[in-house]
């Protein structure tokens, strides 16, 4: 079992460990209009600008852990019912990612955390576990098609009865619209954090589908994010997980999924994000 002080102090040391996060000037957000969150559901748009005024592209995106993601990003196919294909090359995109996910200060101390707790024999299985929970393949379309994983819903977002459905990473937002392809229209949370990463709750449209609340950590990296949500997953599912960063108290919301499994009945990750009030 990990314990809610063991969970606050490994999240601290897990904020402090990001160094390829944005620092300050890095990333220039245009938040322009508030509402209330009872009224995000109305898709209103109050903003005429776009939400990301400035990304340092050249210097964050050549960080190996974004370079990384933004090569899976083009992996998917957002509409649920549409079975995924995992080319070879695609296959190997993952590995890269996790490879260099790997590397890192952040995956390295909760890996210790967790190899500590005995909640993994080795750095391997975890690893190995790791890819199995994010990127295994399930079917949010009642068994029609492989057609969705826990990256794929967190990391790149899907489209879902006609609605956005997860999207909670602030790199595939960006990417969206600066594409074209995301229409931002307002925000309902701007966390306390003065620095990188913040919390940020938001309202768009990606192709004319209603995000109508979207939460994000803005500026953090792949491997934060990642790690946090699978600290969280592991030890808070479908709860709320009661995390500290930067002194600041945040609240990690997880999801399983419960239809199909893995291994010896392990359940996939179904959604991960930061909660907005």
């Amino acid at each position: 079992s990990i314990s809610d002080n063991e969970l606050k102090e490994v999240s601290e040391q897990l904020y402090a460990a990001d160094g390829n996060r944005a620092a300050s000037g890095q990333i220039v957000l245009d938040l322009q209009y508030e509402i209330a969150a009872s009224k995000a559901s109305a898709g209103q748009d109050y903003a005429s600008n776009r939400l990301f005024k400035y990304v340092a592209e050249a210097t964050l995106f050549a960080k190996p852990t974004f370079a990384r993601l933004l090569a899976l990003l083009d992996n998917y196919e957002e509409r649920t019912g549409y079975s995924e294909t995992l080319t070879s090359e695609e296959e190997q995109e993952v590995e890269a990612f996790l490879e260099a996910v790997f590397q890192t200060s952040v995956m390295a101390t909760l890996t210790s955390f967790f190899l500590n707790k005995g909640l993994y024999s080795s750095t391997k299985a975890f690893r190995a576990d790791l890819k199995e929970m994010w990127f295994g393949l399930y079917s949010r379309s009642s068994g029609a098609a492989l057609d969705s994983s826990g990256f794929e819903h967190v990391f790149h977002g899907e489209i879902k009865n006609g609605k956005v459905s997860g999207c909670h990473s602030w790199v595939q937002l960006y990417e969206l619209e600066k594409d074209g392809e995301l229409n931002y229209l307002s925000y309902s949370y701007d966390g306390p954090w003065t620095a990188f990463p913040d919390v940020l709750a938001l309202q768009y449209r990606w192709n004319g589908y209603l995000k109508s609340i979207g939460s994000v950590f803005v500026g953090s990296s792949p491997e934060f994010d990642l790690a946090l949500y699978t600290l969280c997953y592991k030890a808070r599912p479908d709860q709320k997980c009661e995390v500290s960063l930067g002194g600041e108290a945040a609240q990690i919301q997880t999801y399983s999924w419960t239809s199909s499994f893995y291994g010896d009945n392990q359940r996939y990750v179904a959604s991960s994000y930061p909660v907005s009030p």
